[in-house]
């Protein structure tokens, strides 16, 4: 697919009874992934007829991020398209790609469009509507030499790849940070022959999305697949020597040899491109990003957020970023209907899940860490627990228990007591 404006020269080749006019600037969503695509397939199904212009920039057509850390690192998928390429001209939608939007003036509904190759050669857009879905940026490690070779953070198809080219000749490999991505990296390593340590100041991993009780059974079902878990320790230093990653220096001096290096201490909201747009970020106490309402509006008329990058606010008016799937998605279908209205979406019980080793683990619900955890079910390997706050049922999470997890999903509509699912 070529990579600016893949519906220019769609002519009428649309779904049939499609019509879009040519007096409206339309919807221009900053983004090219899942929530833009989503949000784009949903105002044409609900028969929305003006321009859909997706910017994206990366060279590549929306694509699904859960595989990178999973299958396309064990070699077993390439790149996964959410849509096959006819999908943009058949659905009229304009995709342009490896184009970046540096600028948004809402006062007079544009943005600024920057070529990834060429940044000095801008293009005004115009808009009606414009949907903000920039992501996420890793954050790299303090200090470090991005230039070394092996030393790798993982958010695109790019940074999967270049991981994927030097897993074969790697010997040992350190993954700093055992959050989700983190996890999924050290199992698809240490899967492809690689020796892992997987190092994590919390007291366990997962611990800061799933407590410490839950993070210690991931921390056993790592170990008992070979994983070296280092816990409630951090790296102090990455070491390279001529030009490439030698391993890590931890908090206690001691030191783990490494080929691989690949940090996972979180990600930043992409919103540098809001400089001067009067377009409100949350605090970074709330998780940060785009300050949205319950809707995704923003403080600017006509602009929403979604994705990763959006902090929303439930009914209590308190902001959250989450940064899962489910949850983008649902957002797209909401601010879809905010645009052209269509049927009302019931917000649906958040859903994650993490594949790890031959196990899913999957979390229905709103978990914190500070919620009281009750095991039901642990055999050594696979395991279901739930989560209450003050005696109600908050969250399940399991490991290998899909459908003790997913019937649990009816008590998490209205509050339930934590007694009737013990």
């Amino acid at each position: 697919m070529c990579g600016h404006h893949a519906a220019e020269d769609a002519g009428c080749n649309c779904e049939e009874g499609m019509v879009v006019t040519d007096t409206s600037a339309g919807v221009v969503v900053v983004g090219a992934g899942l929530g833009a695509i989503r949000l784009a397939e949903t105002l044409r199904t609900n028969g929305y007829t003006d321009p859909i212009t997706l910017i994206g920039a990366e060279p590549y057509a929306p694509y699904d991020r859960p595989p990178l850390s999973k299958s396309v690192l064990l070699g077993k998928d390439d790149r996964v398209e959410l849509k096959p390429a006819e999908f943009y001209a058949d659905s009229n939608i304009d995709l342009q790609l490896g184009r970046r939007v540096v600028a948004i003036a809402p006062g007079e509904r544009t943005v600024t469009v920057a070529d990834a190759g060429d940044p000095a050669q801008t293009e005004t857009v115009a808009y009606d509507t414009l949907v903000l879905a920039t992501g996420l940026s890793p954050r790299p490690f303090p200090g470090a030499d991005d230039a070394l070779v092996g030393l790798h953070t993982l958010r695109t198809y790019d940074d999967a790849v270049a991981l994927r080219s030097e897993i074969d000749a790697a010997t040992d490999a350190v993954v700093i940070g055992a959050g989700f991505i983190g996890c999924e990296v050290a199992a698809s390593l240490l899967a492809r022959g690689v020796k892992v340590s997987l190092v994590e100041p919390a007291p366990t991993p997962l611990a800061a999305a799933l407590g410490t009780e839950i993070g210690k059974l991931v921390t056993r079902l790592h170990i008992d697949n070979g994983i070296d878990v280092r816990a409630a320790t951090g790296v102090s230093e990455i070491i390279g020597t001529d030009g490439r990653v030698t391993g890590v220096r931890l908090d206690d001096d001691s030191r783990l040899p490494a080929d691989i290096v690949v940090v996972g201490i979180g990600s930043i909201p992409v919103t540098d491109y809001l400089d001067g747009s009067g377009i409100d970020c949350a605090a970074r106490a709330e998780g940060g990003g785009i300050a949205c309402d319950a809707y995704g509006r923003t403080s600017a008329e006509s602009v929403y957020a979604l994705g990763d990058v959006a902090n929303w606010r439930d009914a209590d008016g308190v902001g959250h970023r989450a940064e899962h799937w489910n949850h983008t998605v649902e957002q797209a279908a909401i601010v879809a209907h905010q645009i052209v209205g269509g049927d009302a979406v019931t917000p649906a019980v958040p859903y994650f899940w993490s594949d790890q080793f031959d196990l899913k683990i999957q979390v229905l619900g709103s978990p914190r860490p500070t919620d009281d955890v009750h095991i039901a079910a642990d055999d050594g390997k696979k395991f279901l627990a739930y989560y209450s706050r003050d005696g109600i049922l908050t969250a399940v999470a399991g490991a290998g228990k899909v459908g003790a997890v997913m019937k649990t999903r009816a008590k998490l509509v209205t509050p339930t007591p934590i007694d009737e699912v013990l």
